[in-house]
């Protein structure tokens, strides 16, 4: 059995961090970037690029409260990956949130 390479020693992870920032934001709809990068270990303006990438593929929308801004997600979108794109990603985000009311009532938006 071949060992890691030593270049790339034990630094990979399943999950990238376009799904983190979902799943942050899934969790916390109000989380400030800031907080998001300080939770995953990015900087804030790579949160800020996940974000714009995340709304222009239709999972994210954002709405202005004040002077934040509030996250949606929905749940219905097709994962991107040609091998996953028969799951929506609110498959994926079921599977790291606990939710204690169950799946939403409707498949429409919801935010999580």
């Amino acid at each position: 059995m071949s060992q890691p390479s030593a270049a790339r020693g034990d630094r990979w992870t399943f999950l990238t961090n376009h799904a983190r920032v979902l799943i942050a934001l899934a969790r916390d709809p109000d989380a400030r970037g800031r907080d998001v990068a300080d939770l995953i270990g990015i900087t804030e303006r790579a949160v800020q690029l996940i974000v714009a990438d995340l709304e222009a593929a239709g999972y994210l929308t954002r709405t202005r409260v004040g002077r934040r801004n509030r996250y949606t997600v929905d749940p219905t979108v097709a994962l991107r990956h040609p091998a996953e794109a028969g799951h929506p990603v609110g498959d994926l985000l079921a599977t790291f949130l606990h939710r204690e009311d169950g799946p939403a009532a409707d498949a429409g938006r919801a935010s999580f």
